[in-house]
């Protein structure tokens, strides 16, 4: 029962992040902005994203039951902190530079809940490793945008 009542924490918490992406969506002030082209389509966004909730929900609960509450989950709710911020950064306040500044922490903090975890939970680990290339991409994406958007 405790298990199952962790992996629901996890899901709520996930829930409650994502949706910071479905209040504070692109709309139209980014749709007329310059994107390079290797901008994804709008229909992929919502099946990635779908999907890569679901590994980070269970990479955190993969964390918590390989150590309890220490350091892996403590930046497992980082780096949730630090992806429903970028939303409302980039979306919400049209902060593009500042946007990029928080995405390149999210990035940081998926990469030392990866290396926390490598040991502890390979399984935590290799569920963020999508997400890890996502939010590369994104970055690169964002740079691009903030680029050629001065």
């Amino acid at each position: 029962m405790k298990r199952l009542l962790a992996l629901a924490a996890f899901a709520g918490l996930v829930v409650i992040a994502a949706q910071f992406g479905a209040i504070y969506r692109p709309g139209p002030w980014y749709e007329a902005l310059a994107k390079p082209s290797f901008t994804p389509p709008n229909w992929l966004f919502p099946i990635a994203w779908t999907t890569l909730y679901v590994m980070i929900g269970l990479a955190g609960y993969f964390a918590w039951k390989a150590d309890g509450i220490g350091a892996a989950v403590g930046v497992w709710l980082v780096q949730l902190i630090l992806n429903a911020a970028w939303s409302y950064v980039m979306f919400g306040r049209h902060e593009i530079g500042l946007a990029l500044v928080v995405l390149v922490a999210l990035w940081l903090a998926i990469v030392a809940f990866v290396a926390l975890n490598w040991r502890r939970s390979r399984m935590a680990a290799v569920l963020f490793l999508p997400y890890l290339a996502w939010v590369t991409f994104a970055g690169a994406l964002n740079f691009e945008v903030w680029r050629l958007n001065p």
